[in-house]
């Protein structure tokens, strides 16, 4: 607390006016962060017209930060390494909910309405499908954010590009089966043109 009432210029009686300790700051900083995103998802979906179309709005969001805001992403990284050691699941679903009264719910309602509308497969799980989604697509922000360059370095494309594409196959596997852009088009085309009568 010392290095960081000096940090930020203020006397130690100030800070702990709003704050008991460095963990109460984590977590104000941590409801900033998740508000903030939160903004950006919900002026995102406002335009998709089916699940898939949210799903990948979402996922966009979650892209433009890593680009956009890589210290928020490694922020939210070494949140999660403290969060698994020291600090309890209600804490965080407390936040959360403040910030979403509908949470993880959501998810499955999306995935529902996804089902429903014919834009993702028939055979997800409602209650699982979106959840397992996000925490691979959020684990792997989190980590192309803190390796940084290292990863490009290893593997040779910009940190954009390889989690753009993992956002690109993920999508794939959600998305119910349609034929391929090309087939789909001729198929209209044809359907289209007037059927000759065999003579």
């Amino acid at each position: 607390m010392a290095e960081i009432t000096s940090a930020a210029g203020l006397r130690a009686s100030t800070i702990y006016q709003y704050f008991s300790n460095k963990d109460d700051i984590v977590w104000a900083i941590l409801g900033e962060v998740l508000e903030e995103m939160a903004t950006k998802a919900k002026a995102a979906t406002e335009r998709a017209r089916t699940a898939l179309d949210k799903i990948t709005a979402l996922l966009e969001v979650i892209a433009d930060t890593l680009v956009n805001s890589p210290a928020k992403v490694r922020f939210t990284a070494q949140f999660d390494a403290m969060y698994a050691r020291h600090w309890p699941a209600e804490r965080l679903l407390t936040l959360e909910a403040q910030i979403n009264p509908l949470g993880f719910q959501y998810f499955a309602v999306l995935t529902r309405e996804g089902i429903a509308d014919g834009s993702l497969r028939p055979d997800l799980d409602p209650d699982l499908t979106l959840h397992a989604v996000f925490n691979a697509i959020v684990g792997a922000q989190r980590r192309l954010a803190s390796l940084g360059n290292r990863v490009e370095l290893e593997y040779g494309q910009p940190i954009d590009r390889l989690f753009r594409e993992t956002v690109r196959i993920i999508l794939l596997g959600l998305r119910a089966n349609a034929p391929p852009p090309a087939i789909e088009r001729r198929r209209r085309t044809l359907s289209g043109k007037k059927r000759r009568r065999p003579s």
